[in-house]
């Protein structure tokens, strides 16, 4: 899954894609290089932003989703919280709800996922970007956010929507720490015992600095290990803002795996 952000703030590359155009062709690029969803968002989800009132949000996306639906082989995603944004993007092509809002008591996105078909990712997050990184505590991360999946998923059946449309994401680096990620990173397997495709999002992200001590431009290494441990543990989407690196890890991960004895 190739990101897209249309964003100014985004916490890699906020303001690399923000014009349409811009989006577009790096959607295409992603594409070319072996990404098989194209994920775009207008919102940045980054630790303490902001809200982005809906109006931008729309304007942001929907002209990014609609160039890349018609033009694409493959299926783009919207990346938003909002289930007004979500509709839209369904309306104008997309095909895949990256919700990284899933621990909404509001069931309308719910209520849209069900009608409309859309896959749907489910992800955990403990408060908002806002707030979310301020003390997060669990007394056992894997088993919280396990059950929080689980509810979900039930939650999502109630509501009308076929477990097939359902992917699950544990959320790395939303509301937890560096002791956290790490935890849920070698509890993965676990996670994909619960019946649903596992999506994996560690692309760029702090925590790999905090625990090798590099420079955000030097995350890939450790980036791409935890995609190596990811594939192994059966991890089934990939979420990356460097899809050649990370395709060409797997064909790796996946041509030894089929000659292991």
């Amino acid at each position: 899954m190739g990101i897209v952000n249309v964003t100014p703030d985004s916490f890699s590359d906020g303001g690399c894609h923000a014009d349409p155009a811009a989006a577009v062709a790096r959607g295409l690029e992603l594409a070319a290089q072996g990404a098989d969803i194209i994920d775009v968002g207008g919102e940045s989800t980054r630790p303490g932003a902001a809200p982005v009132p809906l109006a931008e949000e729309l304007r942001r996306v929907l002209p990014v989703v609609r160039e890349l639906a018609a033009r694409l082989d493959r299926p783009v995603s919207i990346d938003t919280m909002k289930p007004e944004v979500a509709a839209a993007a369904v309306e104008a092509g997309a095909a895949l709800i990256n919700d990284v809002g899933a621990n909404r008591a509001d069931p309308a996105m719910a209520r849209l996922v069900a009608a409309s078909g859309a896959g749907y990712i489910l992800m955990h997050m403990r408060g908002t970007p806002a707030d979310m990184q301020r003390a997060p505590a669990y007394g056992d991360v894997v088993a919280e956010v396990a059950e929080f999946l689980r509810t979900g998923l039930a939650r999502l059946a109630a509501a009308g929507v076929a477990p097939e449309q359902v992917l699950l994401d544990v959320g790395i680096g939303f509301g937890k720490t560096l002791e956290h990620n790490l935890q849920l990173l070698a509890g993965l397997a676990g996670f994909t015992k619960l019946g649903r495709p596992v999506v994996l999002g560690v692309s760029r992200k702090s925590f790999v600095s905090h625990l090798l001590g590099v420079p955000p431009a030097d995350r890939l290494p450790g980036v791409l290990a935890c995609t190596t441990w990811g594939a192994r543990a059966g991890v089934g989407v990939f979420r990356t803002h460097d899809v050649a690196a990370t395709a060409q890890t797997l064909r790796m991960t996946e041509a030894l795996a089929a000659r292991e004895k």
